[in-house]
């Protein structure tokens, strides 16, 4: 079993935090020169609390000690106590963290692990959708948005993110992209929006990954002409849901095309799931953009008990051969929401905890770094048969993070990799030292 199990040298937890690491000392460092806490300590000190899955920063000041894991294992030095941690990184700009994301991507690429994600066309397929983490009526920072009770008056301060990740429809694991927080923007009054970040996190995205061949899958939101043309702007290629109350002009053309024999219908039985698509290329989005031409897919999944049904808009040209296929692609975007967003909330990330909120940039501080913790765990949890024995074994994440956590504050240890073979291969307890024995007056 020992021969078995083997690391993948760049992609393992030990490698990835020395990628995380490296990235953070690149950052300039915003304070003078006569610091005790370097930036890269801070910041490390940040991820280190999401990667160790700690529920909130005085449960990870309470655990450190000078006799620390965090030194060999995360490479911190210094460890900044809650106060000194949400001072300095108040002031980090969040777009400072984005790199890190792209060097982790990077590292996947040249190992060849995105290679399955592929879904068709040799594209991979990317689900987008904006996410709140941060909602008070008090607790406010100058980055927030607000929102104003019409009735009561009373402000409501909250922080969202546009998050976005590459799923696959056969793939529980997700490669989650550098979010894009959905803030108030520098000399901006106004609120920010999710339209308004999806514009620059498509941008950026293409930007970092100009060869990139990418497939899109959204939500009914997403299905109007502005977005598309952002996407076609940015050559990506979608799978975006639309909804009759939406696109009442749709539907009923697509209605009137079915009368006269122009849309093409297949239906097929699968145990006891039986499948309908009825699809169109080449059809008006809506009166107001006549011009902008979509191919449209209709999908019902009936079984004894239940009907579903789904509808969406693309750019692929539709045959009977690759219906179902986009059908799988556009209810993949789902996982964006049960397989990352959901994720962080109940699996040990305590995505909506307050973990502080600071006076400037915080609290999306935090949000990027735990983001970053994802994504090094997902990578893990892909490729690194180390982590994936671990896993196995204790049946849980949940069970698997309290045991990890449990010895890398109770024992030491050199590597993240020694903690994962304890809990695989398992390991010898010794007695309790008494370091003194001293009678309490």
């Amino acid at each position: 079993m020992r021969e078995k199990i083997k690391l993948r040298k760049n992609l393992n937890g030990d490698a990835l935090f020395s990628v995380v690491h490296s990235g953070f000392e690149k950052i300039k460092d915003h304070r003078s020169n006569n610091t005790k806490i370097s930036l890269p300590d801070a910041l490390m000190s940040g991820f280190a609390m999401f990667s160790l899955k700690d529920p909130s920063l005085l449960a990870f000041e309470e655990r450190h000690s000078e006799d620390t894991n965090l030194k060999p294992i995360y490479k911190i030095n210094n460890v900044p106590c809650d106060t000194q941690m949400r001072t300095i990184l108040d002031e980090v700009d969040p777009v400072d963290i984005e790199p890190s994301f792209n060097d982790i991507f990077r590292n996947l690429q040249r190992g060849k692990v995105l290679e399955p994600l592929i879904f068709m066309n040799s594209c991979y397929l990317i689900s987008i959708d904006g996410t709140g983490y941060f909602s008070s009526n008090k607790i406010h920072c100058d980055s927030c948005c607000t929102k104003t009770n019409s009735r009561t008056g009373e402000i409501t301060y909250q922080h969202q993110m546009l998050g976005a990740a590459i799923v696959h429809p056969d793939i529980k694991e997700v490669i989650p992209l550098t979010p894009e927080p959905i803030i108030k923007q520098d000399g901006e009054s106004k609120n920010d929006s999710e339209r308004n970040a999806s514009k620059r996190f498509l941008k950026k995205l293409r930007k970092t990954h100009p060869h990139l061949h990418l497939i899109v899958t959204e939500d009914g939101l997403s299905s109007n002409a502005p977005h598309i043309h952002e996407l076609k702007k940015h050559q990506m290629h979608y799978i975006l849901g639309a909804k009759k109350g939406d696109h009442a002009f749709l539907f009923d053309y697509v209605e009137s095309a079915a009368k006269d024999g122009l849309t093409t219908e297949i239906q097929y039985e699968n145990e006891d799931v039986v499948h309908q698509f009825r699809f169109i290329n080449q059809v008006p989005l809506n009166a107001s953009n006549q011009d902008l031409l979509v191919n449209f897919v209709e999908y019902w999944e009936t079984t004894p008990k239940k009907t579903l049904h789904f509808s969406w808009v693309t750019d692929i040209h539709v045959t009977k051969e690759n219906v179902s296929k986009i059908m799988r692609g556009g209810r993949a975007r789902w996982r964006i929401e049960n397989e990352t967003f959901n994720t962080l909330k109940n699996q040990g990330y305590h995505f909506e905890h307050n973990f502080g909120h600071g006076n400037k940039n915080l609290s999306v501080v935090f949000a990027m770094l735990m983001m970053l913790a994802f994504l090094v765990d997902q990578t893990q949890q892909l490729v690194c048969q180390l982590f994936q024995a671990v896993w196995g074994k204790l049946g849980s994440k949940r069970n698997l993070w309290e045991q990890m956590r449990a010895l890398f504050y109770a024992y030491k240890f050199d590597s993240m990799e020694d903690i994962f073979k304890a809990l695989f291969y398992g390991f010898k307890r010794k007695h309790l030292v008494i370091l003194e024995d001293t009678p309490i007056s």
